[in-house]
């Protein structure tokens, strides 16, 4: 079990209790969510070591490593993952001012992403600790594939985009990541880094049982000013943020089926119409954000 007794982020011994949140994907176990009162930084605790966690992510439901769309909000899901690729590379592109080069995609899942950026040009490397989802995007797309354990054996400074969907949250040890992506952008690259928003307007509505906690799989809750600081102490800046439009329709539903709601797809839709249209007017309250980052 993993304890911090201090800030993960900022060191400080001035944590409080903050939310006791429940597993509702696989085991309904429940687990404590922390606030840092010095930086404002929310991080889950008494998580699984690493090489325990697996059996957390062991579920059908679990998506990004199964891509069978049974049931409605699978469905839902694989929809919004389709309409949103083309979104994707088109940022891509017009953040890096290119329109092919390498790129490294760090939990690549069944590896629709980069295996769509391989057919547009792109010479496209994943990473991704499940088998069962590396084998899918090797044997799908035809792409290079790697155990995170291998990244330290890429070569140095040969990535133009390295681009983490829903990644970062994950990591047992998101310093190391932060190290080896400095390590492996070009002198022109660029990172994209895409999280759920703890200071988000559907966040604050659904509480703890904001489907974005996904706790113990998401160990790190960030927010804009949060993240700004772990970027500043991994000698990155940020040069640009962009709301997931999509995002907010996919947890609100799946916020309200962890509430029991009887029809979680027809309120989900409701109010996360409502939450997309008040963070067009304040982006920080997105339900997931993208930076993109460069080295300072």
């Amino acid at each position: 079990m993993v304890i911090h007794p201090v800030c993960p982020l900022c060191q400080s011994d001035n944590r409080v209790p903050h939310l006791k949140c429940t597993d509702y994907l696989v085991t309904g176990e429940e687990f404590d969510l922390y606030k840092c009162k010095s930086c404002g930084f929310i991080f889950t605790d008494k998580y699984p070591e690493e090489h325990e966690i697996g059996r957390y992510y062991e579920s059908s439901d679990y998506i990004s490593h199964d891509d069978n769309a049974r049931g409605l909000i699978n469905r839902i899901y694989l929809l919004a993952r389709s309409l949103m690729l083309g979104r994707k590379r088109k940022a891509i592109m017009k953040i890096t001012g290119r329109k092919t080069g390498r790129l490294l995609d760090i939990g690549c899942g069944t590896g629709y992403f980069p295996g769509m950026m391989k057919d547009h040009g792109w010479e496209v490397t994943g990473v991704e600790p499940n088998i069962k989802a590396r084998d899918y995007a090797r044997t799908s797309f035809g792409i290079e594939v790697i155990d995170p354990e291998q990244i330290s054996t890429l070569p140095s400074a040969s990535y133009d985009c390295i681009t983490l969907w829903h990644t970062l949250e994950h990591f047992h040890d998101p310093q190391s990541y932060a190290r080896e992506i400095d390590r492996l952008l070009s002198p022109d690259g660029i990172c994209l880094i895409a999280i759920p928003n703890s200071s988000s307007y559907d966040a604050q509505y659904f509480g703890k049982f904001w489907a974005a906690w996904d706790v113990p799989r998401h160990l790190w809750h960030f927010d804009p000013d949060t993240f700004s600081l772990f970027a500043e102490k991994a000698g990155f800046r940020i040069v640009a943020t962009r709301a997931l439009p999509l995002d907010v329709f996919y947890i609100s539903i799946l916020s309200f089926r962890n509430k029991g709601i009887k029809y979680p797809f027809i309120t989900g839709s409701v109010l996360g119409s409502w939450f997309a249209f008040k963070s067009i007017f304040r982006t920080g309250q997105s339900s997931s954000l993208i930076y993109f980052l460069k080295e300072r």
